[in-house]
């Protein structure tokens, strides 16, 4: 692997930011100082630029394999990377749905020679698969996911002895896509019957998906986490009376029970179903501008540990059918950490914060081994930003196979200039260079 220097950048790292030099050697990060010489093979200049580590995103769909129409490893990676994001943690509702350890294995092959950035996946649990979510290696598996809610295929996990058998003996991290799923069917029903099924619209998303579902829910998952005194870690939280379930008075590592965030819900609110439509349909749904706020002061102060994505692409065209009929979803991974940045910009949180809610909060989260931080001898996973380069997304620009994005024809105010994965630049002025894949992620339990 090659050398690089990258010189006179702004570091922004564990609360504080300062210039300095890192030079990387072998993938890693070699020395950080404020000036270095040591000759190297490239070397990047990066003065008026700010360092980062690239975010690690907790909760992605890149479809495959199965439905790789709309979406596949080999495109979003480079969306994440374009954005940058160097890994990601993917979810198991694919085709089939991963839910044996062979399954999983196959994910992980798949990776291994399409991802361009560092990669894990999830378990899946179903009802009747206890015995292969047992056999999850916490070493070098993020975690086991349940949907409890709604959800495709087998994953949907409502028996009630199963769930307390998981949350008794799971091996490791549990994530939980937390809707009640009863709530929601019975909030369906009302809807249709008052304006059948071809008269439901985006903006009743939020009123049929209800805040109520969702607080029953994580409720439920916090109760059985601490009755089992599970590793239980709360995805998508998109109200702001769920904030009330977390814990802000220790410190993270320190936390049985977790929570995430997402920029969709950080971002828009139901005013947005308007203009928006099925393009902002999301499970959770994208509610209130009371609960955006409320979610958004979660992650500020503490109760919420970690900003992702849930980046789940679906084709323009099934989301341009009905309500009813258009599935729940959308590309972000590629703009995240750009949405972020013009919170930065306005003021509702500092780079600091982003830096340690996208990337050394998930790793200290998931126990990552050598990355989310910029350190000596950690790998080199990082972001270059120009803070004052707007960027206007358009199809053009857009690296998700489905070619849209909810952000289409907005400016951010700052641009992503180079992304290096485990020391290799593999995002540069605006192109994906081919250099070598990512690496499997692996986890200090």
């Amino acid at each position: 692997m090659s050398s690089i220097l990258i010189k006179s950048a702004q570091i922004v790292n564990e609360g504080k930011t300062f210039l300095s030099d890192v030079y990387i050697s072998n993938g890693r990060i070699e020395m950080i100082a404020e000036e270095i010489n040591h000759p190297a093979d490239q070397t990047i200049d990066a003065k008026g630029l700010y360092l980062l580590p690239g975010l690690i995103d907790d909760q992605v769909h890149f479809r495959e394999p199965g439905l790789t129409y709309k979406a596949d490893i080999w495109h979003e990676s480079r969306a994440a990377v374009a954005g940058g994001t160097t890994s990601f943690m993917e979810m198991p509702n694919t085709v089939p749905n991963t839910l044996t350890q062979r399954l999983l294995q196959d994910k992980y092959d798949i990776a291994a020679e399409k991802s361009l950035a560092n990669y894990s996946f999830f378990m899946g649990a179903a009802n009747d698969n206890l015995q292969e979510v047992l056999k999850t290696n916490p070493r070098d598996v993020c975690g086991i996911k349940i949907f409890m809610g709604s959800s495709t295929g087998n994953m949907l996990v409502d028996n009630e002895t199963t769930l307390e058998k998981i949350f008794a003996e799971a091996p490791t991290l549990i994530a939980v896509h937390c809707e009640d799923e009863a709530t929601v069917q019975q909030n369906l029903q009302i809807f249709k019957d008052k304006y059948g099924e071809e008269g439901l619209q985006p903006a009743m998303h939020p009123l049929i998906r209800t805040a109520e579902a969702c607080y029953l829910s994580s409720s439920k998952a916090v109760a059985l986490a601490k009755k089992h005194n599970a590793r239980l870690h709360i995805l998508h939280v998109s109200t702001a009376k769920e904030v009330s379930l977390f814990d802000n008075s220790i410190p993270l590592r320190e936390k049985k029970i977790t929570a995430e965030a997402c920029v969709h819900h950080l971002w828009f609110s139901d005013v947005d179903y308007e203009s928006k439509g099925n393009f902002i349909k999301w499970n959770p749904a994208v509610k209130t501008a009371e609960d955006r706020e409320g979610v958004f002061q979660g992650v500020l102060d503490g109760h919420i540990d970690v900003i992702a994505t849930d980046h789940a692409p679906h084709t323009l065209e099934e989301k341009l059918k009905p309500y009813a009929q258009a599935p729940s979803g959308g590309p972000l991974v590629q703009h995240a950490l750009q949405a972020l940045l013009d919170f930065v910009k306005q003021g509702k949180m500092t780079l600091e914060q982003l830096v340690q809610k996208t990337a050394h909060n998930t790793a200290d989260l998931f126990q990552i081994e050598g990355r989310g931080f910029i350190r000596e001898g950690y790998w080199a996973d990082l972001v270059l930003v120009d803070l004052d380069r707007p960027y206007t997304v358009s199809k053009d620009n857009i690296l998700s196979k489905c070619g849209w994005s909810p952000f289409e024809g907005h400016t951010f105010s700052s641009t992503i200039i180079h992304t290096l994965v485990s020391g290799n630049v593999a995002y540069s002025d605006g192109k994906i260079i081919e250099v070598d894949t990512g690496h499997r992620l692996l986890f200090n339990r």
